[in-house]
């Protein structure tokens, strides 16, 4: 078993050596979540024994719910900083043909649709049993139901392999670790590996730092950053009284700290900043509609 690469800032199961159980749970946490990758925390929980299974079976009904809605109400709750979305003609400068785009805005669709899911459940999880709240206080509002809403999830196209950082010249390196910062208060070690991912585009990822750069010194991706945690703390106290109790692992604590790390960090952050990504990159048809 592999815990780990070069691309990855914390100990982690790679999904091609994961053992059979391992496996079994990555297999049903994509296809639950229509994902064609394994998001580090995922992979990060796998190396504690006990952990990643008690994690994703507690969490689990929630996306068997109204997930979708939930998220969008997320993203609707946030107020992006304005900005000037990219030309077509500054992409096509820029070297960004169509395909390029597809694969961009493939990546761009996949991590809005996990990270907003990620911060809420999480939170609920933390909510329900880290302690921040008592439970006694919190009111259930929402019921597993898996009627159709399955299949209302987007079906994300496959995304190119996660590169690890020995695969980046030095320059681009330097740049995703750059970007990573942008938005972070205190822990900028975990890079977020939707910057990896684009990391195949280096002009692309300079057309970001040109776009994040006066956002990150005047202080409002901070801000952004902060009301994202605000607004998955609120949803997963409203969330948590629906999640069912399941037996601990023996060391629970390793865990918690790790979810608590992920959220606070590069879940929050990546929620806000990646809509705000989202929102300045042309859709596919304004593209083709040329």
């Amino acid at each position: 078993m592999t815990t780990g690469s070069a691309a990855d800032p914390v100990p982690a199961v790679t999904e091609a050596d994961a053992p059979a159980a391992v496996a079994a749970i990555f297999a049903d946490i994509r296809k639950t979540l229509r994902v064609d990758v394994v998001n580090l925390v995922w992979r990060h929980l796998a190396t504690m024994p006990g952990a990643l299974e008690w994690v994703w079976q507690t969490i689990k009904p929630l996306y068997l719910g109204p997930a979708l809605e939930r998220a969008d109400a997320l993203h609707n709750g946030l107020k992006l900083p304005r900005i000037s979305p990219f030309s077509v003609d500054t992409l096509a400068s820029a070297g960004i043909d169509q395909d390029s785009l597809i694969s961009i805005r493939a990546i761009l669709d996949s991590y809005h649709h996990t990270n907003a899911l990620a911060l809420m459940f999480f939170s609920a999880f933390l909510a329900r049993f880290e302690g921040q709240w008592g439970f006694a206080d919190i009111a259930s509002t929402a019921e597993a139901d898996s009627r159709g809403v399955i299949a209302a999830f987007p079906t994300n196209p496959r995304l190119p392999r996660l590169p690890s950082s020995t695969e980046m010249s030095a320059p681009v390196g330097r740049l995703v670790f750059e970007l990573n910062s942008f938005g972070e208060d205190s822990d900028p070690a975990l890079i977020a590996s939707m910057y990896r991912h684009l990391s195949y585009w280096p002009s692309y990822l300079a057309m970001i730092r040109t776009l994040l750069i006066p956002l990150h010194e005047s202080g409002q991706l901070i801000a952004l950053v902060a009301a994202a945690r605000r607004q998955g703390e609120r949803q997963g106290r409203e969330l948590a009284a629906s999640l069912p109790n399941l037996p601990p692992p023996v060391d629970s604590k390793p865990a918690f700290d790790a979810i608590r790390r992920f959220v606070d960090h590069p879940i929050a952050r990546m929620t806000g900043i990646c809509a705000l990504i989202r929102q300045a990159t042309p859709q596919i048809p304004k593209i083709l509609g040329r």
